[in-house]
């Protein structure tokens, strides 16, 4: 892409995988399921790489609280829907990208609407369990890329993050919360995905820092369906973010035309 004073904004990427892999990822498509710690600098990861369509979806608004780790968040933002905040900073990096950004809850009743056997990539970045589950066994009966993160609070040491087929992932309680969740419900995945995730678990040392409370006729947060708030840093969930991306560009170049 050129623009006027601007040069190619992507000359380094297609220096890299050249010309064809570069129109490959501008047309594809591709969807993150929330955009907080991960989502979102998975996002920007994405959209810096030359993804020419992506849909960001997540219900919560940006918080005092997501300052510290959430690529869109700043004491500028705080109470703007986070996929609005995150659509206007993308297309600051990529006008001519085409960002859809829906402020909803991905669940059972709603899975259908989302259209997912039309994406050539998926990403779960969910923290809530119920939520999170129903994603992974309705995206993982696509044909896309589809990659999940696993939990990146209590964690300090980056260096052990790490990328591993669901069923292989060690050390991490939401991993293992989802997996009893399958073997309870008698429902499982249809296929095998790669998840980002950490065996660093660290206790929380520090007072809770709750969202603000939702006043009364206003739309529930997203922190409303999470059990616990946990403690977390931006070098940790950002490093996550871009091994997830990073997973979706060698998938979409590998020999799978886009859909």
């Amino acid at each position: 892409m050129k623009r006027e004073g601007m040069g190619d904004i992507f000359g380094r990427a297609e220096r890299l995988v050249g010309a064809e892999a570069m129109k490959r990822l501008a047309a594809a498509r591709v969807i993150i399921f929330g955009v907080g710690g991960v989502g979102s600098w998975c996002a920007e990861s994405l959209v810096r790489s030359g993804i020419g369509r992506l849909t960001i979806v997540d219900s919560d608004c940006v918080d005092a609280t997501n300052v510290n780790r959430q690529v869109m968040a700043t004491t500028l933002t705080v109470g703007e829907a986070k996929v609005e905040a995150l659509r206007r900073r993308l297309l600051e990096i990529n006008p001519q990208c085409e960002i859809t950004a829906l402020r909803e809850v991905y669940d059972s009743t709603t899975a259908a609407s989302f259209g997912l056997e039309h994406y050539d990539a998926i990403v779960d970045a969910i923290d809530s369990l119920a939520e999170k589950a129903e994603l992974i066994l309705h995206a993982a009966q696509t044909k896309a890329v589809f990659v999940a993160s696993m939990g990146t609070a209590r964690k300090l040491d980056a260096t052990r993050l790490q990328m591993a087929e669901f069923w292989k992932v060690k050390g991490c309680p939401l991993a293992r919360a989802l997996r009893e969740r399958f073997k309870r419900t008698n429902r499982f995945p249809k296929r095998k995905f790669r998840c980002v995730f950490s065996d660093e678990v660290l206790p929380n040392l520090g007072e809770a820092c709750e969202p603000a409370a939702t006043a009364e006729g206003e739309e529930a947060s997203w922190h409303a369906r999470k059990v616990h708030v946990n403690g977390s840093m931006v070098h940790i969930t950002a490093t996550a973010g871009f091994m997830l991306a990073g997973s979706i560009i060698q998938g979409l170049l590998s020999n799978r035309e886009p859909a």
